[in-house]
């Protein structure tokens, strides 16, 4: 059987594993005039018998069939991480405006790529700033879009991606960090890893989780006054955020029972992706969320002007 070449990172261990290989195409010439060379990046089937094939993953990958490969023509190659799954591929600004669905009395205003978020009830920052997340594209540039901004709010604050260039534009006009909070950390998971997550932990005692529709595809989950959550659902995503539990009533895993029926609630909605967000100086609450298998899909940070 063929050798790979020393210091290759392939072999038969690498089988059911995501690869990148690279191969020489035999009797095709090279812009440099040497021998032609292709990469194939994909999980390998097999290998054996001097061949090793490989699923190519990416765009159109369901309609190409599996690369066969001679050993003795693959030039390097090395395992490498799995493909992130189709929800962590989403970019931040759609993830944060699906997220909007968690405060439905939310009264938006697009400044182009830029969206302007206000609520007449709730006080959350999520709910009372602008999200700039990229290029705002308004006539005039993102210089007319910040005095937009400034002129909108009372109290302006915005949402950025840290070291993006919009976060440079307002700490450029002297804005500072909104509070001493530490960045915000927006959390994905699969539905079903954090049903299963759920189930396998120890359970509380039997608890009755009352659920009250407040607005359409909302509610709030509650347990007695002890404890209570609120979730939405849109475009097959559900979200939470207000998870608190009474002091007296902590350790008692009343929490993760109000987030449980509010996933309940979530699945039979048709929600295949669920979200929530969590400071990233929380550990305790991280070190939760990572076991149910919420994994970190982006960090944001708020700015205001100083003194305001």
């Amino acid at each position: 059987m063929p050798s790979p070449p020393e210091g290759h990172g392939l072999g038969p261990h690498v089988v059911g594993l995501r690869v990148v290989v690279r191969r020489v195409l035999p009797g095709e010439t090279g812009p440099s005039g040497g021998p032609a060379m292709t990469d194939v990046l994909g999980t390998c089937l097999s290998w054996g018998d001097g061949v090793c094939v490989v699923a190519p993953d990416g765009p159109g990958a369901a309609d190409r069939a599996p690369v066969e490969i001679r050993i003795a023509d693959i030039v390097s190659g090395k395992p490498v991480p799995p493909r992130p799954s189709a929800r962590l591929r989403i970019e931040p600004r759609a993830a944060q405006v699906r997220a909007l669905a968690l405060w439905p009395d939310l009264e938006t205003e697009v400044l182009g790529d830029w969206v302007l978020r206000r609520s007449p009830t709730a006080t959350a920052r999520r709910a009372n700033s602008v999200l700039a997340f990229g290029p705002s594209g308004v006539a005039g540039g993102d210089d007319a879009a910040y005095a937009r901004v400034v002129a909108f709010y009372d109290r302006p604050i915005a949402a950025v991606l840290p070291d993006s260039a919009e976060d440079a534009l307002f700490r450029g006009h002297g804005w500072v960090a909104e509070s001493n909070d530490d960045d915000t950390l927006f959390q994905l998971a699969g539905v079903a890893t954090v049903r299963r997550a759920l189930r396998s932990r120890p359970q509380a005692a039997p608890v009755d989780v009352e659920l009250v529709g407040t607005h359409p595809g909302v509610v709030e989950a509650r347990l007695g006054d002890l404890a209570s959550g609120i979730a939405a659902y849109d475009e097959d995503w559900v979200g939470f955020r207000s998870i608190e539990v009474r002091p007296e009533a902590r350790r008692r895993r009343l929490g993760l029972a109000v987030m449980d029926a509010l996933l309940d609630w979530g699945a039979e909605q048709g929600a295949t992706t669920a979200y929530l967000q969590v400071l990233a100086d929380n550990a305790p609450a991280r070190a939760l969320y990572a076991g149910l298998g919420f994994t970190t899909h982006h960090a944001y940070r708020y700015l205001a002007p100083p003194g305001r």
